[in-house]
């Protein structure tokens, strides 16, 4: 591919890269298959505006201020999506591109792919989210027109699309479904970790707070992600149970951070829970290789049943047995690495949780089939082929 000179756009609203794990492993396997590599992403702070790394080239903006009701969310797209346009025509001039990948959310880069598809590019819609069931779910009871809305930009995207990767089987479903595209357009490329990444380290009992047990929950913390849930089921475990030997350490941040800390000392529970923010890779490392369990607390919704969560692999790469609501997506990711418990159901939670814990012989084998799991099936190195064959199907060998 190198010596015809063919080269992929990825733009991607949502995170800043290489910080999208997918997006850069993406880009990983693309520049590996000799295929160049541009991105467009938001800038955080300290970032470069422009950079190459790793043979990457990497374009930055300064993010939207933050979306505050829906006419935030308005200034956010239409910002993004103009910076974005602006920054693609920057790369078409200096280095070029042959296709360009939009990841959502949101569901609004049909329009540029569409533009770029007038002068002869390729697009492939990388859907990351189901935008219609994230609103949904974030909004039980929401304006249907606004519902109708996100649902025509997502069938306008699947129409612009020379091809949709999808991250798992049931949102291929959906592509097949809602998008009436062929079988052929859709390719699944989930997100798997990498195990030579991650992988146990040092534990560090600080973690513990002199406690014998540690929990640990790593992700996002907003409306949809039920980390207010798990500390439900730690005031159960520590209030109702009885059990001061039990520690949960949250690491991550979100819509719903100041909001949890609040609930966390409403529920007495502050000497039990400790917030690490957003954190270094080698922190987070820390915590996992010193945690007895992971915790997948996300509850039933339209999103979330269908959703791969990457923190329960990322929770088995680390050979750590998971707590998880019984949703489908969760059990086709975790299968025996994980316990399962009926959905929302908080004091469920807290015993399964419990049984686990008092059972280290069983901890010990599921976090070995978690591992080789992600070993054997999940790992990005058995996704990346599937991935990279989409851009030989569209250019060629």
């Amino acid at each position: 591919m190198r010596a015809r000179g063919h080269r992929v756009l990825i733009v991607v609203q949502n995170l800043s890269v290489p910080m999208d794990r997918r997006v850069w492993l993406e880009c990983a396997a693309l520049r590996d298959a000799g295929l160049g590599v541009s991105v467009i992403c938001p800038r955080n702070p300290g970032e470069a505006a422009d950079e190459t790394l790793e043979g990457v080239r990497i374009r930055r903006y300064r993010p939207a201020p933050p979306a505050r009701g829906p006419a935030g969310f308005v200034l956010e797209f239409v910002w993004c999506w103009l910076l974005t346009a602006w920054l693609s025509v920057r790369c078409a001039r200096a280095e070029g591109f042959d296709v360009l990948q939009a990841c959502n959310p949101p569901d609004t880069y049909f329009a540029l792919g569409a533009l770029w598809k007038l002068a002869g590019k390729r697009f492939v819609f990388d859907q990351h989210d189901l935008c219609p069931e994230v609103y949904r779910s974030r909004f039980p009871g929401g304006s249907r027109a606004l519902e109708t809305g996100l649902r025509l930009l997502e069938r306008a995207t699947y129409r612009v699309a020379d091809h949709v990767i999808a991250t798992n089987d049931s949102y291929r479903a959906v592509a097949l479904r809602r998008g009436r595209l062929p079988a052929a357009s859709v390719t699944v490329v989930r997100t798997g970790p990498d195990p030579q990444r991650l992988r146990r380290t040092e534990a560090d009992p600080s973690w513990r707070n002199g406690r014998a047990h540690l929990l640990a929950y790593l992700g996002v913390m907003g409306p949809q992600d039920g980390v207010d849930l798990a500390l439900e089921a730690m005031d159960r475990i520590v209030h109702t149970h009885g059990r001061d030997d039990v520690q949960l350490v949250l690491v991550g941040g979100g819509d719903c951070f100041d909001d949890l800390r609040a609930l966390a000392h409403r529920l007495g529970l502050d000497d039990h829970v400790t917030f690490t923010g957003r954190v270094p890779d080698e922190r987070v490392f820390s915590v996992l290789s010193s945690a007895d369990l992971g915790l997948s607390p996300d509850p039933l919704n339209p999103l979330n049943d269908v959703s791969t969560m990457n923190k329960t692999m990322e929770y088995m790469a680390f050979g750590l047995p998971v707590v998880a609501f019984d949703l489908t997506e969760t059990r086709v990711s975790a299968a025996d690495a994980a316990v399962y418990v009926p959905p929302n159901d908080v004091d469920a939670y807290a015993k399964a949780i419990l049984d686990l814990l008092d059972d280290p012989e069983r901890r010990d084998a599921m976090g070995r089939l978690g591992r080789r799991r992600v070993e054997d099936e999940l790992a990005w190195e058995h996704q990346a082929p599937r991935y990279v064959e989409v851009y030989r199907q569209l250019l060629g060998p």
